[in-house]
């Protein structure tokens, strides 16, 4: 029960990895808000939801879209009438975007991409930073995934996105450190889920040869589980991570359970950061001074 007594938004939480980590966040005591843009599908999940709720917690819906400023602010609006405090925002509402060659690609669709990812993660932590800072207190979790961290041919609303996201999310931790506001990344790896098929479905000729026999070798064989990512989404909204902040963090390969115990160190270097790469950190001596 490590989020007993706590509250939490989940965006994108109507399906895949965001129903993942409202169930987890559940099962460890707190109350969720749910929030997407189906609302058939957030009342089914809250539907299966409530028998795992714990004493005097509670699960609502509500519909909207990040993208849009006002959905984001009646969402808030609803969190505040609802609830007393609120203690987790889970960033996870996402698309791809399209996929092809930039030249190729429908323009429209390519800035609706960066709309959700990107502005859907800025508007709800705007929407939240006067609650935490109020009570000088707060975690915000943000999906990164694969894209900020490599280069995505054919994907490339969906990358840049990503990767704007873990910036913003570095710069927000340093901007918000002062009121105990933890902000951090996570990629939780290749997930099987609705995205992953919509990957497959685009084929080859979209998203290059290379690229789409490895989405089908990870398909094939599962995937990352979801519940690594919502495990470590757990870590980072309850008291244990408390002090980690401005991090981008592999959810399947980084021992994020060992961190408490290395915060100094943590806080003192840019490891887990998006950075430069310099020649001379590459053993090239002509490059650079």
């Amino acid at each position: 029960m490590k989020l007993q007594g706590r509250t939490a938004v989940v965006t994108g939480a109507s399906q895949g990895l965001g129903a993942e980590i409202a169930r987890q966040y559940i099962i460890n005591g707190a109350s969720v808000i749910l929030c997407a843009r189906n609302a058939e599908k957030l009342a089914e999940q809250k539907a299966m939801l409530e028998p795992l709720l714990a004493s005097g917690a509670r699960v609502i819906t509500v519909a909207g879209d990040v993208g849009e400023c006002a959905d984001v602010d009646a969402l808030f609006a609803r969190v505040q009438s609802d609830f007393p405090r609120l203690d987790i925002l889970v960033n996870n509402a996402g698309v791809y975007g399209p996929m092809g060659n930039i030249e190729d690609v429908d323009m429209d669709e390519w800035i609706d991409a960066i709309r959700i990812n990107l502005f859907g993660v800025i508007y709800a932590c705007r929407a939240a930073m006067p609650m935490f800072r109020a009570q000088r207190y707060g975690k915000i979790i943000n999906i990164s995934g694969g894209g900020a961290a490599n280069p995505m041919p054919a994907i490339t609303a969906y990358a840049a996105s990503k990767a704007a996201v873990v910036r913003f999310t570095e710069s927000l931790a340093l901007e918000a450190r002062a009121d105990r506001i933890d902000v951090n990344a996570i990629a939780p790896g290749a997930l099987v889920t609705r995205m992953m098929g919509q990957l497959l479905a685009a084929g080859p000729e979209k998203v290059g040869q290379q690229f789409f026999d490895r989405m089908s070798k990870i398909a094939g064989e599962g995937g990352t589980p979801l519940e690594i990512g919502a495990s470590l989404c757990v870590f980072l909204g309850s008291a244990e991570s408390n002090g980690i902040t401005g991090k981008l963090i592999a959810a399947q390969w980084d021992r994020w359970e060992d961190w408490p115990q290395h915060l100094d160190e943590l806080n003192s270097s840019d490891v887990y950061t998006l950075r430069r790469i310099t020649g001379r950190d590459r053993n090239k001596e002509w490059g650079d001074k």
